[in-house]
């Protein structure tokens, strides 16, 4: 079969397209004929040497992906030949087949491509398994998103306010907060012009929101804290601008505020198992409904994962995929 290599750390030209061996579905696995795969940050972290993959996972990136079930190991009864599904990867997305735990298989939202559902599950379960499994994010509450107009944020986005919640969210122009408001956000805050903490603040008669999901990382720790109502909590789930910074412990006592974080690409196939079950009861009668949609910004080829890479380092809008 044909991968995408990553063939030293480096910027998106040491991508390359090669001839590589054909997985084998093993015990409790099953091999995917890739449609297609989608892009996300984590991938041109890799791509860096910044983000290498855990241990016994593909070498090639790609997190997420869709296509049909070509092979069926031994112990796999959910599935057969020709199913369509799309999968939750610890790598190997950006390749024409991938061996993946028969357990991260999820089915096809009705309504939904086959190619565009490749987009879906590394930020539903992300999404899901953070703010709501973990923090648990309930109705009526506040939630306050950085980057609203990435693939996370514009899922984040529509699966809380399907579940009643006040989305707030920061981008980086009026035109990706405008988008963000279509999508549902009831307020948008451009991070450039304006202070998010005094937005907030102002916006909630001085309350704060219930639970911030960050990407930014460091530079955003203590104002972050600042931004959060009483019992608020903070999910970390990137490091953007920094790795590093000091926190208000005065803050989180007064406040009894909770900040937790956590990576989805590391955790055991019986946690990704877990998350994925609980995606397909939770949030896939949202996306079949039409509440919740997969927001596609561009589709390249594989061979051109380079150029997807490039378009992810600069301003988008929802996902990014990769087709076979």
């Amino acid at each position: 079969m044909k991968a995408v290599v990553i063939s030293r750390p480096g910027r998106p030209e040491v991508l390359e397209l090669r001839e590589v061996e054909d997985p084998e579905a093993g015990e409790g696995e099953v091999v995917i004929k890739i449609v297609a795969a989608a892009v996300n940050g984590a991938d041109t972290q890799q791509r860096q040497g910044e983000y290498p993959p855990p241990p016994g996972a593909s070498l090639y990136p790609g997190l997420e992906c869709s296509g049909v079930v070509e092979a069926v190991g031994s112990g796999v009864s959910k599935w057969k030949i020709g199913d369509e599904v799309c999968a939750l990867l610890g790598g190997g997305g950006y390749a024409e087949k991938v061996n993946v735990p028969a357990g991260q298989l999820l089915p096809i939202p009705k309504g939904v491509s086959l190619r565009d559902a490749a987009g879906i599950p590394e930020v539903a379960c992300t999404v899901w398994s953070t703010i709501f499994m973990t923090v648990h994010l309930t109705k009526g509450e506040s939630l306050l998103i950085h980057g609203g107009g990435s693939g996370i944020g514009t899922f984040a986005i529509q699966i809380a306010k399907a579940k009643g919640v006040k989305v707030f969210v920061t981008a980086g122009s009026d035109e990706k907060l405008k988008e963000c408001i279509k999508l549902g956000a009831d307020f948008g805050i451009n991070y450039k012009t304006e202070d998010f903490v005094e937005r907030v603040k102002a916006l909630t008669g001085g309350k704060g929101v219930d639970v911030i999901l960050d990407v930014v990382g460091a530079p955003y720790l203590n104002r972050n804290l600042e931004a959060l109502a009483i019992a608020g909590r903070l999910f970390i789930i990137g490091y953007q601008a920094g790795l590093e910074g000091e926190i208000n412990l005065g803050a989180i006592l007064s406040k009894r505020l909770a900040v937790a974080g956590a990576g989805l690409r590391s955790r055991t196939k019986e946690n990704k198992a877990q998350i994925v079950q609980e995606v397909i009861k939770n949030v896939w009668p949202e996306i079949e409904a039409g509440k919740v949609k997969i927001v596609i910004d561009e589709v390249f080829p594989l061979g051109k994962a380079a150029e997807a890479h490039h378009a992810m380092e600069r301003s988008h809008f929802g996902k990014i995929l990769l087709t076979c």
